[in-house]
């Protein structure tokens, strides 16, 4: 059986609400309170436990809400594996307003993560075993662009695929690698990395074709 582990950079607390409408200045009543461990890396293990399957979810943590965000892992039997940080894990939420069917989303950029911590957590990779490395997710502020880039370089040269699932500059840093068996950009991120709006779906397979020759990903999806 292959094994799998996941990497959350930028992991979340996941508040959700529903209230009635959504307005300013004036304290708004929610209901439907709930909560959930998020972020790209997080999100793709619990799917592959659903299935039946593991994942180890490697993770940056720190504060009183890296604890919290411990928590809800273990309530949802996740096999994990932290890396601390000094920094809080953020907190993002959402409310649904219920009389115009409307989302509103507030996602925090992330904790500043020094130097020091992203290095650490370069080092604890290199001590993990697994056949997949899935990186999804944004990178916090304090970390290079260049990261996913420098991780790739450590797991070619360790025979682990590579699978990358980013955004901006750490999706094209992270490309710039190459070798890279997987990415997931969404449309907008497809546009955002080639610069231009995409049409229709045979604009955006020529522009796939023409980053995974520029790029040598395996597989776009």
């Amino acid at each position: 059986m292959k094994r799998i582990a996941t990497l959350t950079m930028n992991p979340a607390i996941d508040v959700a609400y529903e209230a009635d409408r959504v307005f300013h200045t004036h304290k708004i009543r929610a209901r439907q309170e709930h909560y959930d461990p998020g972020g790209g890396g997080i999100n793709v293990a619990r799917v592959i436990a659903r299935l039946g399957g593991t994942a180890r979810a490697h993770y940056l943590a720190g504060g009183a809400t890296g604890a919290t965000l411990d928590s809800l892992l273990d309530l949802h039997q996740m096999v994990r594996s932290r890396i601390p940080i000094q920094g809080n894990t953020r907190i993002s939420t959402a409310v649904y307003e219920r009389e115009t069917g409307k989302e509103f989303r507030f996602v925090p950029r992330g904790p500043v993560v020094t130097e020091q911590e992203w290095q650490a957590c370069l080092d604890h990779l290199d001590g993990i075993e697994c056949d997949y490395l899935v990186a999804s997710g944004s990178l916090p502020p304090g970390v290079p662009d260049d990261f996913y880039s420098r991780l790739q370089t450590k797991t070619r040269a360790r025979g682990i695929e590579f699978i990358l699932d980013s955004s901006g500059a750490a999706l094209q840093q992270g490309l710039a690698a190459g070798g890279i068996l997987l990415v997931k950009p969404s449309l907008g991120e497809l546009q955002q990395l080639v610069g231009r709006s995409l049409a229709d779906r045979s604009d955006i397979a020529t522009q796939r074709r023409t980053s995974s020759t520029r790029t040598r990903p395996n597989m776009w999806l």
